[in-house]
């Protein structure tokens, strides 16, 4: 494991520059942690909320499927590591404008939505992560409301 994960490092997190820091895939792992922190959160991984993680990392980033595997190995590493949503928060705070945290929040949703139903955990975390990153509240209810339709036409 911790080969892969120096692989990985070596291959796709190459030093940024300073004023390139928060631009690069140390945002991509602050937003698939999140999406992560959602599907554990209720004890419970099903294959559908894995693959609304790998679908929602490879088109929200145009990586390929093992990339966007990888870079959820990783993301889940670090959650471990983790004390609080801070550290991934900031991060995408300072370095994502309006419009991509509220697709973060978006995938958050999709996630939650992925196994069929919304635990009450799943709705504090994404509650949670939506004011620690400045989302107003009335987004934060379009996003969901959007996710519900989406799943519901999924059924």
């Amino acid at each position: 494991m911790l080969a892969k994960i120096k692989d990985f490092y070596s291959r796709l997190l190459q030093p940024q520059e300073i004023d390139q820091a928060h631009t690069g895939d140390s945002l991509k792992l602050a937003a698939v942690a999140l999406m992560i922190e959602v599907m554990r959160v209720d004890d419970h991984k099903s294959r559908e909320e894995v693959d609304t993680i790998i679908q929602a990392a490879m088109s929200k980033f145009d990586i390929d499927r093992q990339q966007a595997q990888e870079l959820m190995e990783l993301a889940e590493s670090e959650l471990h590591d983790a004390t609080d949503y801070h550290q991934f928060t900031s991060l995408i705070n300072q370095g994502y404008d309006i419009q991509h945290k509220q697709a973060i929040l978006a995938f958050m949703w999709q996630v939650a939505y992925a196994d069929g139903q919304v635990d009450m955990y799943e709705e504090h975390i994404i509650r949670k992560v939506s004011d620690l990153l400045y989302i107003p509240h009335r987004d934060f209810i379009r996003l969901k409301e959007k996710a519900k339709l989406s799943s519901a036409m999924m059924d």
